[in-house]
């Protein structure tokens, strides 16, 4: 029996396993104008205030599509068609870490300083990328993903 014959009867006998359904992983997100410079835009584009953006954004549950455009950073799927917003024209040549956005069909985090054009609604007080740690994006590829909005009092606090 040649190898790829043993290896097509391993595979005959595999039984995929369903995956252990883990928490949603919760990131707090503030939401106030300093730290969401385009909440309004998202808002107009939607025809909504921006209390509703942040109440739609921060009700859905999101899974994590890739890592990736930067280390740790997450595109996530799931987030309500209303607040679906063309990424900008021309990108910002620097995005604070930790900054929530919306591009698209998709939201994401920016684990680390750098340019993007994504909507920027928010931002979360967690450390996405360390390289320090083992692994070093707090995010993978399947893991679920819920935001709950936190007052700038409460980012300020989880910052020190």
């Amino acid at each position: 029996m040649d190898g790829r014959a043993n290896w097509q009867s391993i595979d005959d006998r595999a039984v995929p396993l369903d995956p252990i359904p883990l928490p949603a992983m919760e990131i707090p997100v503030c939401y106030e104008p300093e730290f969401g410079f385009d909440l309004e835009h998202v808002a107009t584009h939607a025809s909504l205030d921006g209390k509703e953006v942040v109440h739609l954004h921060s009700a859905a549950e999101y899974r994590v599509h890739c890592v990736g455009f930067t280390p740790g950073f997450p595109f996530l799927g799931g987030l309500n068609p209303k607040l679906a917003t063309p990424r900008k024209d021309i990108p910002r040549k620097e995005i604070p870490a930790g900054s929530v956005g919306i591009g698209g069909k998709q939201t994401g985090i920016y684990p680390i300083k750098s340019p993007g054009g994504w909507n920027i609604i928010g931002r979360t007080p967690l450390r996405l990328f360390d390289p320090q740690k083992d692994p070093p994006a707090l995010l993978r590829a399947g893991a679920r993903v819920r935001f709950r909005a936190i007052t700038r009092e409460e980012f300020e606090r989880a910052m020190t």
